[in-house]
């Protein structure tokens, strides 16, 4: 019998799907069309201002918060797109990514025993950092092709020991935004519950120019109790800068550093400076980064319709998603994204990663369309005789799940 390791916790998660999917498209030298990064390098004035501070410096740690220009702009920035006014010198941390502002959260604000309800499909980090703060994930299953968030699969998730609830919106994978109705649902039931709300809204401006995206903190009684994330990895297209930040009312945004200062405690100066000038400077580049993505989605939509793929609706983020079984594929999502990616050069995600949940749907595969036009008619060129061939394995292949 094996045994662990001395000083390994027992149990550990796994790899992720998107580190998994990538190395498989390393290996087989497909299109990347599974984790999620654009092909462009966002704004040249942005890059432009960090290399100027590497150079330049700051080069010692900023205070642990975040830089003060950084956290003004901040506060400027969402004031002026989400109409919510935040105190930057007790209201905004600045932290390395995302999803460490989401991992300071939910460790100063889960306590064991407590119950976190998640939205899924739901970002793959949610449930373990629950965990490792000993609450227990209680998860919401929502299904295509409009992945609706109906009031009565609310109140039948919620207990005594519910504390919180995990609101992605825009949402990934599905691509999808919230109507009002669903978002106020949630207000409803954090209000009615004495609920905290961790809102995860990293793709806050990347959405259809034409549908503008309402944070859930701006519906009565919601700012105190909610904590907005964002990232800057998402808005300016520079994903491995890993600069995130939350804004929380003074006793959560407190008690949510006293963590973050003992995971990462700072990030790099220059990379925050240079995002301040950003939020404050390109306004523009924004709206043109919002039409680029609207047009690549449509690209890569129609040319998957076309090739006889069923495509779920899409209004934000990076990614759009197929139906297999719609598709005419009998197949699920982890078969056939291992097919693409070694057996016709395409990476996806399948979606059943984003679930816990047994009975999930395991029909559906999410795309990356944040990429050149180049690398979508590349991509559509295998994508085409790719599902042909799909179908005819699903043929002589029972419904059946493989690990990568």
């Amino acid at each position: 019998m094996s045994r662990r390791p001395a000083g390994v916790a027992a149990a550990l998660p796994e790899t992720t799907i998107f580190e998994q999917m990538s190395a498989l498209a390393l290996r087989h030298g497909a299109i990347n069309l599974g984790q999620g990064f654009p092909d462009s390098a966002g704004p040249e004035r942005v890059r432009a201002a960090a290399a100027r501070f590497v150079i330049e410096g700051p080069h010692h740690y900023p205070r642990m918060r975040g830089v003060e220009p950084l956290r003004e702009a901040l506060a400027r920035f969402c004031a002026a797109s989400r109409g919510l006014s935040y105190d930057p010198a007790t209201e905004i941390v600045v932290t390395s990514g995302a999803t460490e502002a989401l991992a300071a959260s939910i460790l100063a604000l889960v306590a064991p025993g407590d119950e976190v309800l998640l939205l899924a499909p739901a970002y793959d980090a949610y449930a373990p950092l629950v965990r490792r703060a000993g609450g227990r994930p209680v998860e919401i299953v929502l299904r295509p092709p409009r992945w609706e968030i109906r009031p009565e699969l609310l109140a039948a998730a919620v207990t005594p020991a519910t504390r919180a609830i995990i609101l992605n919106d825009p949402v990934n994978p599905t691509g999808r935004m919230l109507e009002p109705a669903e978002r106020m649902a949630i207000a409803d039931l954090a209000r009615a519950r004495d609920l905290c709300v961790i809102a995860d809204e990293v793709w806050e401006e990347v959405h259809d120019p034409a549908r503008p995206h309402h944070s859930i903190a701006a519906l009565p009684g919601m700012r105190a109790r909610t904590v907005r994330i964002g990232s800057a990895g998402k808005i300016f297209q520079v994903t491995g800068w890993k600069v995130g930040w939350l804004m929380a009312d003074a006793a959560r945004a407190a008690a949510i550093a006293a963590l973050h200062q003992y995971l990462t405690f700072t990030t790099p100066p220059a990379l925050q400076l240079a995002v301040a000038e950003g939020l404050d400077c390109e306004r523009d580049w924004l709206e043109g980064m919002r039409r680029d993505l609207v047009a690549g989605r449509q690209r890569l939509a129609d040319g998957l319709a076309r090739a006889g793929w069923s495509v779920l609706p899409s209004e934000a983020t990076w990614f759009l998603c197929v139906d297999l079984a719609a598709s005419g594929l009998a197949l699920d999502d982890r078969a056939a994204a291992i097919a693409l990616v070694r057996d016709h050069g395409v990476a996806a995600i399948p979606v059943s990663a984003f679930y816990e949940a047994p009975d999930a749907p395991r029909t559906i595969l999410r795309f990356c369309h944040a990429k050149s036009p180049e690398t979508i008619d590349a991509a559509l060129a295998r994508l085409g005789p790719a599902r042909a061939a799909l179908a005819q394995k699903s043929v002589q292949m029972p419904l059946t799940s493989q690990s990568p």
